[in-house]
């Protein structure tokens, strides 16, 4: 581990480097097949994300482990929480010690910095007990869909090609409230963005009546999905539904509903492909309903 270290060069916080960003999106291309770059469409990177990585003598980005301010609303309190992403190492230097460092500098970082709660998502959960997290269940929550209601303004399909639309989505992200009081995102609107980008499925729908803008899709069986709804003020699912004007049997919430006023059943743990850790060294409150992160949360 030594002598592979002094061969490679330790970096902290680069993200304003724009050579070494880019080195970073070219690891992650190689791993997992995504492109990051995506951000410049959005003004570029979180600079307030901290990322901490090696790179060769070449210049490049050979492991990475990244952590990234990401406020929660949990059980009625706002939390300053981290969450950790951008976990990867080059297949040739696997083994060696490399993604073990950086964790830790990235944990010893983020209490450092007192973050109450720290969370990540990954297929491997046993990788990260030893450093203190604990996997938690997440839920779904399906019943009968609401039927739509008086006809009302029709909805805007919103497409993440167009810039004044694109614009209109970072403005309502910008003053969002969280879907949830018992579990949501607060504040992170890039990782929203990335994720309408990545996956087509996902569409997106400004509903005028309700200044709202829902995220959502609908499955080959006609259930309707609603994944996320950003808005200044929470409306409730009926009001969702109608401003979307779908007609469904059944919809599928996925994140808590306790402010849609409307009361799904709970359905878990719902089979996601990778587990949502917490690590809390200095909040003991998790979350004692049921959870769900939001699929434009994921990270």
């Amino acid at each position: 581990m030594t002598a592979l270290k002094n061969e490679l060069q330790f970096r902290q916080g680069y993200f304003s480097d724009r050579v070494a960003f880019t080195a970073l999106a070219d690891l992650l291309q190689d791993v997992f097949d995504i492109d990051i770059l995506a951000l410049d469409r959005f003004g570029g990177p979180n600079l307030t994300a901290m990322p901490f990585g090696y790179f060769d003598a070449q210049g490049r980005c050979v492991a990475n482990f990244s952590a990234f301010s990401m406020p929660l609303m949990v059980e009625g309190r706002l939390v300053d929480a981290v969450g950790y992403q951008s976990g990867a190492v080059r297949p040739e230097y696997r083994g060696q010690g490399l993604y073990r460092d950086l964790m830790r500098r990235a944990f010893a970082w983020s209490d450092e910095q007192g973050f109450e709660l720290g969370l990540l998502l990954t297929d491997k959960p046993k990788l990260y007990q030893s450093y203190g997290f604990q996997a938690v269940d997440q839920s779904i929550f399906t019943g009968a869909a609401p039927k739509p209601g008086g006809a009302g303004a029709p909805p805007v399909r919103l497409s993440m090609d167009e810039v004044e639309q694109i614009s209109l989505l970072q403005a309502k992200l910008a003053s969002r409230t969280p879907v949830s009081s018992v579990f949501a995102v607060a504040s992170e609107a890039k990782t929203f963005l990335l994720n309408a980008c990545f996956d087509p499925s996902i569409n997106l729908s400004y509903l005028p009546d309700l200044d709202a803008i829902a995220a959502w899709r609908v499955d080959e069986a006609g259930v309707l999905h609603l994944l996320d709804i950003v808005a200044d003020e929470m409306p409730s699912l009926d009001e969702i539904v109608g401003g979307l004007g779908i007609v469904a049997d059944c919809i599928v919430v996925h994140f808590p509903p306790d402010r849609l006023g409307w009361s799904g059943y709970a359905v878990g743990p719902a089979g996601w492909p990778c587990d949502l850790m917490l690590r809390a060294p200095a909040f003991t409150a998790l979350p004692a309903g049921f959870v769900a992160l939001s699929p434009m949360a994921e990270f």
